[in-house]
């Protein structure tokens, strides 16, 4: 599964072996032990990768063979593409923007997705 950390300033990516079904779970149980209000939804999270950053053109590929319902990937200008990921928003208030998203694909693009993003935030380290 793909978890999203959103806070205020940024967000992180982390690519976790466990099922969605089985983290999303455990969090709701945390919940409940601490007597702390959730919300889970469905949603959809986006963010952005340059356009030519090596192995763009093969998550375009596996966005449409494989995930095409849970992955879209489209040009957004000259620099970056937009990657927009179905699944679900879990936060302590349905309104709150701090919270985390997840979603599960097949591993490959996953796996991929990941490796990707990764390597965007090298990149971005590196140009400043």
């Amino acid at each position: 599964m793909l978890k999203l950390t959103y806070t205020d300033t940024d967000f992180y990516l982390e690519y976790l072996a466990q099922s969605l079904e089985d983290w999303v779970q455990a969090r709701v149980i945390l919940a409940l032990r601490v007597g702390q209000s959730l919300c889970v939804e469905p949603s959809t999270a986006s963010f952005l990768l340059p356009v030519d950053l090596p192995g763009i053109e093969m998550l375009k590929r596996l966005a449409i063979c494989g995930d095409r319902e849970i992955i879209t990937v489209c040009l957004c200008d000259s620099e970056y593409i937009e990657v927009t990921l179905h699944g679900s928003w879990i936060s302590s208030a349905c309104e709150d923007a701090n919270g985390v998203f997840v979603t599960r694909m097949s591993d490959r693009t996953e796996f991929f997705l990941h490796k990707l993003w990764q390597e965007a935030q090298v990149c971005q380290e590196v140009s400043r």
